[in-house]
């Protein structure tokens, strides 16, 4: 039997990999993901290099397993401490991944340093130019996603068989991510291995305040907007009066100084870690209407796995009626 490329590339049971979540993503959550079978990733977002370092030490005294990090490569966050960070730790990391920027100048730095490469794409072409620059896989990041996303706003639907096409390293699906069924559709359009994030926000693990995990089982399908529009930015976050507050603002296309004050990444923490839902912004996926339980991780990947075999039974009697002939 032929063996599933992401996980093997991750060393890993489950090819499920933790998203890399700003403030939240901590080595707690990640050692938690990577205990069950899956792949956690510790965040650089919204730590300091020092914070960072400390969390990836927590991870490597937590769990045994292979783990990631996740560091944004926007001009905004660059700083090579986090990078060296990365390197004095090279030896239990097993991979990185990048996103929100242009990843080629810094694929072949971590390459030399062993570690693997995975690098968040939302279209065809950065899927191919990453892996001409040497990414070991790439993450096809839908609109669907809670947090940052790209600014060409294609669905996973679309995204993850065109980009399968185009490129021959493995292709991960992620946005909108929170069962089992959403591990088959991806894998029916030709990824090979998942990113979830709003489904481990919503876990016994993460630091998220409970406000922020309450806010995440009560929610509805419609419950995310996009906001950063007026700025040329794609931000998915749950809809509160807080929010609200921003999307009256940016109807009339306020300069960014006017803007930034409500957006910044300090009003996210307000309201993950602090708890002042009506202070900050909160990150979540278009599923979020399908998170229905706090769970431990462990317990989110179990979940998961039986689901697939589930809808994997129904999907095989639904192919075959489909293609049943007189």
């Amino acid at each position: 039997m032929r063996k599933n490329r992401v996980a093997e590339i991750l060393q890993v049971r489950y090819p499920i990999i933790e998203g890399g979540m700003a403030y939240v993503g901590n080595g707690e959550l990640a050692a938690a993901v990577s205990n069950a079978g899956g792949f956690g990733q510790v965040a650089a977002s919204g730590r300091t290099p020092e914070d960072f370092e400390e969390q990836i030490q927590i991870a490597s005294s937590r769990t045994d397993k292979p783990f990631g990090v996740n560091i944004p490569i926007s001009k905004y966050f660059v700083n090579d401490s986090y990078f060296r960070v990365v390197e004095a730790h090279k030896d239990r990391i097993q991979a990185i991944s990048l996103g929100s920027g242009d990843p080629r100048p810094y694929i072949p730095y971590f390459k030399e340093l062993g570690l693997k490469v995975m690098v968040l794409v939302g279209s065809v072409k950065h899927a191919v130019n990453a892996e001409k620059s040497g990414a070991d896989i790439v993450i096809c990041e839908g609109f669907e996603a809670g947090g940052r996303n790209s600014p060409f706003e294609l669905t996973l639907f679309s995204l993850v068989p065109q980009v399968r096409r185009a490129v021959r390293i493995p292709v991960v699906a992620a946005g909108g991510i929170v069962t089992g069924h959403g591990v088959v559709a991806a894998m029916a359009l030709g990824a090979e291995g998942v990113q979830m994030g709003t489904r481990f926000i919503a876990t016994k693990e993460c630091p998220a305040h409970e406000h922020y995990k309450r806010k995440l089982l009560e929610a509805e399908d419609n419950d995310t907007v996009i906001i950063e529009r007026s700025i040329g930015g794609v931000n998915r976050v749950l809809n509160t009066p807080y929010v609200n507050q921003i999307t009256e603002l940016e109807k009339n296309q306020p300069a960014f100084d006017q803007l930034y004050p409500l957006i910044n990444g300090r009003r996210n923490r307000i309201a993950a870690i602090d708890g002042h839902i009506n202070d900050g912004w909160l990150h979540a996926g278009q599923s979020v209407g399908l998170i229905t339980s706090i769970m431990s991780a462990g317990e989110v990947i179990q979940q998961i796995l039986q689901e697939v075999k589930e809808c994997g039974l129904r999907l095989n009697q639904s192919l075959e009626e489909l293609l049943a002939t007189d």
